[in-house]
């Protein structure tokens, strides 16, 4: 297991840029505007989440939200492809799951730029949250110890 930091040019970046000029595409071809009318652009709705004081009506949370269901359905799909019967002689189709993954991986990302986290920050709590994860699995975690104290302090 590495403990070394990505490369500044590393990447996760390149897929949070590739992302963001996606969102904002899409955003331009269908028209979407912002709460002041001006065109939406995923800079903006990074730029709220980060002003804090955030209501359920704010860019932030409603896209949020969008792409928490997008996701929802993607995993769905997948969970299609994912072949249950143990009896069946069905071939699974690699492929498709893969490519549900990623789709999975586009609305992650995006909910991921809309709660104001960068890539940089993404291996931060991430790091973080897998020590944690490391320590639980060390400790004998189980429901009976569950505890989200040590949670608190990730970010």
């Amino acid at each position: 297991m590495t403990t070394e930091t990505p490369a500044e040019n590393d990447m996760l970046k390149r897929i949070f840029s590739m992302q963001s000029d996606l969102n904002d595409y899409v955003f331009k071809k269908n028209s979407l505007k912002d709460t002041s009318g001006n065109p939406l652009a995923m800079d903006t709705i990074f730029a709220e989440v980060n002003r804090g004081d955030l209501k359920v009506n704010d860019l932030p949370n409603v896209w949020l939200s969008n792409y928490s269901r997008a996701m929802r359905e993607e995993i769905l799909e997948l969970d299609e492809e994912l072949l249950w019967k143990w009896w069946s002689k069905d071939e699974i189709d690699i492929q498709n799951i893969r490519v549900e993954l990623i789709d999975i991986l586009h609305f992650l990302v995006s909910a991921l730029i809309c709660s104001g986290l960068t890539p940089e920050k993404v291996y931060d709590i991430y790091s973080q949250k897998h020590a944690v994860n490391l320590s639980r699995q060390d400790s004998g975690y189980s429901m009976e110890t569950k505890t989200e104290e040590d949670n608190k302090n990730i970010g």
